[in-house]
């Protein structure tokens, strides 16, 4: 069992930046897909960002040119920087982790850090 650690969320004003983390306990993370996605009051969870464990990455529209996803190998940790912060990105931001194996894609998930922008 993967467990998925986030840390970094809080309060910033619109226009700033945040850096969120993602711990993972596993000694395979180089295998994994890591993913961020964000849920808001009343929605559903989206995708924001993903990187393949080869470091391939893609982002949601809403984020592109704002957001970026990256991994450290050594450290089992997946980041998201978050520049230009505005008001509607303001979320449960979840972190995600993907091993596909024989059996399937698995999918292990963080318990969610909080990121509210606003003035």
């Amino acid at each position: 069992q993967v467990q998925l650690v986030e840390f970094g969320g809080g309060l910033v004003q619109p226009g700033g930046s945040l850096r969120l983390s993602c711990a993972a306990s596993t000694s395979i993370f180089m295998l994994y897909g890591m993913a961020w996605y964000r849920q808001a009051p009343g929605k559903q969870r989206e995708l924001v960002a993903r990187i393949t464990s080869g470091g391939s990455t893609n982002y949601a529209d809403s984020v592109k040119g704002r957001f970026t996803i990256s991994r450290d190998t050594a450290k089992s940790t997946v980041y998201l920087q978050m520049n230009s912060l505005k008001p509607e990105d303001t979320a449960v931001y979840y972190c995600n982790g993907r091993l596909t194996d024989r059996a399937g894609p698995k999918d292990y998930w963080g318990q969610g850090t909080q990121v509210t922008v606003s003035s």
